[in-house]
Formats: structure tokens, C-alpha cells, sequence
């Protein structure tokens, strides 16, 4: 075990899914050190995932965004200005570890920069390893956040609760809350969540369709459908071939609202994002559609449900060789879906 810390930073700052696949490090990480102050840095536009979690004690903001504008400028001079500014403020907190939970370059300089006597990241093609002082290995798991409790392990922690965790705003949760009530929303729903940012991950629209129409028809929920404002042409597309049955909220809502909404939720459905994440997070019935990746076929939440049938190229992942038939998600069929959404609710009034 690494000695005891007074000061912590994890370096997590972008991603949905992987922030709430690495939040159970914070746990951990209070448990063997309760007294120690623990900071993530994380990009403005994620901070709602973080803020409320009952134990992180600091979320620091990194101006990335600021610091790409200045330097597509040409503004060298104002960035390397920025990067001092941001460099004495986190030296400022006096890190005794800083956890590199990415594993790139720009993750290993924010290692560096902060000052942290230690420094401990992933194994990567990444140049910077030198700025580290120790790199530990990925392992080949099929539990959900499998790297980041064996970054726990490797540095002689007892990982054994190691569930995600976020935590909800009481602001959020109100307008959450409202959100649905004005969508006509009483009781029980339904979210499904179908975007991501490669399209070997997607599904496909008629399908949605289907399983929206599904699960209003059979099991009475209403179906909500969430995303960002970059999935707005999609979502559109969507609720064209889904029908009156969709209720689009795509874009309409902050991230910290879409968390409660999760939150709230009764089903979840959708393919490997970070909103399907949140719903294995929330203890949600939660059914995960996997094809070109395939991070995690086991979670802490019982309530969830991986349904991923593989070939001989899966997971293909960045490289699909599949000339856009995307087969490895074809193979999911709706009928399949809808028969495990039936179990799975159907184990939730069990249990009740």
C-alpha cells in the first residue's frame, strides 16, 4: 500500500462512460485514506458528474477547450501563460499522488504539471512515460471498470466494493423531475439511449422504433429518448420512424439533468455510451447493446443485462471490417431486446 496521502488528484477529465467507470476509485481511494483531500480534474463541460459525489472533495476544471482556441490562434505565447497559470494553481494543492486514470500524453504533461511527488498511470503507445513515476498494465477483464480497480490493486488498495457511483444534485433532481411532468410523465418510463460517437457502435433506427413502440405497447412506459445537442439531426431521424410513441428530449437537457433523469428512470436501453453507464450507476434495470466494443459483460448491478453476440472479428472495435454491415449489432434483434426488458421488469415487481 502506498503510503498514507494527504493529497490526491485523479486525472479522468473526458468521457461519460469512463468517468462513471472510474468513479469507484474514489471509494476506495476515501476508505484506505479518509482523511486525505481528493480532487478530479475534469473538462467544464463534464462537471455535473462529478460535483455531487459524496467523496470527491474538489472538482478542478481543465481549460482545454481554452487552450485549443488559443492555440488554433496561433496564441503560443498566451497559451504557454495559460499553462503556467494552471500549473501553480494545482501545485498549489501540494498532490502527494496523482492518479493518470487515461493513459495519453496530454494525461501524463497534467500528471507532470500538478506536481504530485507520485505519479501513476496506464500502459500506453503514448509517448510521456518518463513523466510518470510508475506505469501499470491494462488486464483483460470482462468486468465493467476492470481497468481501474486493477490500478486500485496495483497500488496495494482493497478494491472489493467496487461499484460506480455518481451522485445527483438536489437542483438537478427537481428540474428533472418537472422535465418529465411537463413531457406528461407521472410514473413509471422508460429512457433508451442510442448515440454514440462511432458509428460501429450504433444501432439501427428502425430498431429503436421497434423497441420504443415495444415497450409502450407491452409493458405500458412511457420511452424517453436522451442524448446531447450534437445527436439532434439523429434523434430526429429517429423519432420519424418511431412514432407519436417517442418523447424526444434530446438536447433539451443539461447533463446534470439527464442524470436525474437516469436516475429516475425504470428501464434503460441503449448501446455502449455513456448514458447506458449511468444506468448500471443507478442501480437501474439497464440492458447494454455491445458489438465493435466490448469493455464489460459483468457488473456490480445485478439489474443489468449485456446482450453481445460475437464474431470472429469482434470486437473489431476502431478497425470494422465489415464494410458498414455492422453484423455484430444486426445479430441483436429487437424480439430479443424487448423479451429481456420483460425479465428484467418483471424481476423489479418481484422484488417488491
Amino acid at each position: 500500500m502506498i503510503p498514507q496521502q494527504k493529497s490526491i488528484l485523479i486525472i479522468r477529465p473526458t468521457a461519460i462512460g469512463d468517468i462513471v467507470m472510474a468513479s469507484p476509485m474514489v471509494e476506495v481511494l476515501r476508505e484506505a485514506y479518509p482523511g486525505a483531500h481528493i480532487a478530479w480534474l475534469s473538462d467544464p463541460g463534464l462537471v455535473d458528474l462529478l460535483r455531487h459525489h459524496p467523496g470527491i472533495d474538489e472538482v478542478i476544471l481543465w481549460p482545454k477547450g481554452k487552450w485549443k482556441e488559443l492555440a488554433r490562434r496561433g496564441r503560443f505565447g498566451q497559451l504557454a501563460i495559460e499553462i503556467s497559470r494552471f500549473r501553480g494553481e494545482l501545485r498549489r494543492r501540494r498532490f502527494d499522488l496523482a492518479l493518470d486514470a487515461v493513459g495519453l500524453l496530454r494525461s501524463r504533461l497534467l500528471a507532470w504539471i500538478s506536481g504530485a511527488g507520485q505519479r501513476i498511470g496506464f500502459e500506453s503507445k503514448e509517448p510521456g512515460r518518463f513523466l510518470m513515476t510508475r506505469i501499470i498494465s491494462r488486464p483483460e477483464s470482462d468486468w465493467m471498470s476492470s481497468e481501474y480497480r486493477h490500478m486500485m490493486e496495483e497500488i496495494g488498495l482493497d478494491p472489493r466494493n467496487f461499484r460506480p457511483c455518481l451522485g445527483v444534485g438536489p437542483e438537478d433532481e427537481q428540474a428533472a423531475g418537472k422535465i418529465l411532468l411537463e413531457q406528461g410523465i407521472h410514473g413509471k418510463f422508460a429512457i433508451i439511449a442510442p448515440f454514440t460517437t462511432r458509428p460501429q457502435k450504433h444501432w439501427f433506427d428502425d430498431r429503436w422504433g421497434e423497441v420504443a413502440r415495444g415497450v409502450w405497447r407491452t409493458f405500458g412506459l412511457p420511452v424517453a429518448l436522451l442524448g446531447g445537442p450534437v445527436d439532434r439531426d439523429h434523434a430526429e431521424r429517429i423519432v420519424a420512424e418511431t412514432g407519436t410513441e417517442l418523447i424526444d428530449l434530446v438536447g433539451k437537457t443539461t447533463l446534470g439533468e439527464t442524470a436525474a433523469i437516469v436516475q429516475k428512470s425504470d428501464l434503460v436501453i441503449g448501446v455502449d455510451t455513456g448514458l447506458t453507464h449511468m444506468g448500471t450507476a443507478f442501480d437501474r434495470p439497464t440492458i447494454a447493446l455491445f458489438g465493435a466494443t466490448c469493455p464489460y459483460l459483468k457488473t456490480a448491478n445485478p439489474a443489468t443485462r449485456v446482450l453481445y453476440n460475437a464474431h470472429p472479428c469482434s470486437p473489431c472495435r476502431r478497425s470494422p471490417v465489415c464494410d458498414g454491415e455492422f453484423t455484430c449489432m444486426k445479430s441483436i434483434t429487437p424480439e430479443k431486446v424487448l423479451a429481456v426488458a420483460g425479465d428484467l421488469l418483471g424481476s423489479q415487481e418481484g422484488q417488491r
